[in-house]
């Protein structure tokens, strides 16, 4: 298993469900879902720096092909996952936290982006520890 293409993956399945249905809404008949980009515009500014976070985790593992520098791209994939899996609770820990007039789930995208980067963060984090050592 090669770890970058890992990192990579879970970066790229992060960033695609930020524009996924998040959040579903319910009341009677009427239904509506909210997506990472939705929430963000709606107040949420913080949301921002999960697509930006993904982003540069894309960008440092492909530019890793050329380059021997793992420890760079291995670090920046976990801050990128820590800080946006926070932010995804965050978000979960909102959802959960409303009345029983309006009907709030969490969609399936929600739970695979966040997964993601939670693994991210882990995978990252064992290339960061498992890089070679210099003598």
């Amino acid at each position: 298993m090669d770890s970058r293409r890992v990192t990579i993956s879970m970066a790229l399945i992060a960033l695609i469900c930020f524009f996924l249905p998040w959040v579903q809404l319910s009341c009677g008949a009427a239904e509506n879902r909210l997506s990472g980009v939705d929430l963000a515009r709606g107040g949420h500014g913080g949301l921002w720096l999960i697509p930006v976070l993904m982003l540069a985790a894309l960008f440092f593992g492909i530019v890793q092909v050329w380059k021997d520098r793992g420890e760079v791209s291995a670090l920046i994939g976990f801050m990128a996952g820590l800080v946006s899996a926070y932010l995804m609770n965050r978000e979960r820990v909102r959802a959960e936290d409303t009345s029983g007039l309006v009907a709030v789930s969490l969609t399936g995208w929600f739970w695979l982006g966040l997964g993601s980067t939670i693994a991210l963060a882990i995978v990252s984090a064992f290339r960061f520890l498992k890089r070679p050592r210099e003598s």
